[in-house]
């Protein structure tokens, strides 16, 4: 802390998001805390419990009390996987975040290599698992159809098997703040920002205690959003498809009108051209809603991601 009262700016701050996390939160702390201390660095841990309905903020209150780098905010409710985790990040002071799932399918030993990496000049350093979770035949294929859709519809590339864990630089974090987005798809906003980023494949452990919190409709609605956040140009399909319609319409006509020098009916020909014609419309109009859609989505990206109950460790000013 400084002379005039206000804390200096740590090297690293951990986010680690919580729900219903009793029998993990003590743990991933305190492993967090065992891989910086020897690092010759200055840390906070940010907490955010997401709503939890059993002693986690209990037991987290408790570990502040004990040791003022560690940090908590607690939630009115639960904002979601998306929100919460994007929150905690945002107030966070460190020159670099890492984030941290606190069931310990991240691993903390990777912490030294996402700071040797970043103080060797990534901006992004990204873990990304090697191989897969164990799933149903039908959650696999859907995960594979929404890294497809997202890369072939998406503005910028997706990095499969990445799910956030990682660490960003404070610049990043920035420029991630300033796209406002009320659903954020942080991993995908970090490249959309373009900045330097670098990978670290690894083997993801099984959850240490307690269950997931990634059903098949959380996981649904994560494949959702980076569609919708990070694919603008899906809006415009619809035009596409008005554009073949249209050109269907032309190549109907032209058929009419060579049916009709050589003697051969013509009805179904024009008949067919004003179904594609109605088409070709249609798509054509959704296409322009939906753009103007994204145009709002642009102008308008002013909702809070989550309301706080309480904070602890937190000065005034914060």
């Amino acid at each position: 802390m400084r002379a005039d009262g206000s804390q200096a700016r740590p090297d690293i701050s951990v986010v680690i998001p919580c729900y219903n996390e009793e029998e993990n939160a003590a743990a991933i702390c305190a492993a967090a805390i065992a891989e910086l201390e020897p690092r010759g660095v200055s840390f906070e841990i940010v907490m955010i419990d997401n709503d939890s309905r059993d002693r986690t903020v209990e037991i987290i209150r408790e570990i502040c009390a004990r040791d003022p780098r560690v940090r908590l905010i607690v939630n009115t409710r639960n904002f979601g996987q998306m929100r919460s985790p994007t929150h905690a990040i945002y107030q966070c002071r460190g020159r670099a975040v890492i984030g941290l799932c606190a069931d310990f399918q991240d691993p903390p030993e990777m912490i030294p290599q996402f700071i040797e990496r970043w103080r060797a000049g990534a901006d992004i350093v990204l873990g990304v698992r090697q191989t897969e979770d164990k799933v149903g035949f039908i959650h696999g294929r859907m995960r594979a159809l929404s890294y497809w859709l997202a890369n072939k519809f998406g503005d910028y590339p997706v990095i499969p098997n990445a799910t956030g864990f990682g660490l960003y630089d404070a610049r990043v974090v920035e420029a991630t703040r300033q796209l406002e987005e009320p659903e954020p798809f942080f991993r995908g906003m970090l490249v959309e920002t373009g900045f330097k980023l670098e990978t670290i494949g690894y083997v993801r452990p099984p959850r240490a205690a307690g269950e997931s919190k990634n059903d098949f409709f959380a996981l649904l609605e994560f494949a959702i959003s980076s569609l919708t956040g990070a694919s603008k140009r899906l809006l415009r399909v619809p035009m596409y498809i008005g554009a073949i319609a249209a050109l269907l319409t032309v190549l109907m006509l032209l058929g009419g009108i060579v049916a009709f020098f050589l003697g051969r009916p013509i009805a179904g020909w024009f008949i067919a051209a004003v179904v594609q014609a109605q088409f070709a419309l249609l798509f054509g109009f959704l296409g322009l809603l939906g753009d103007n859609v994204r145009i709002i989505s642009e102008r308008t990206r002013r909702t809070p991601l989550v309301i706080e109950r309480e904070r602890i460790n937190f000065t005034s000013d914060e």
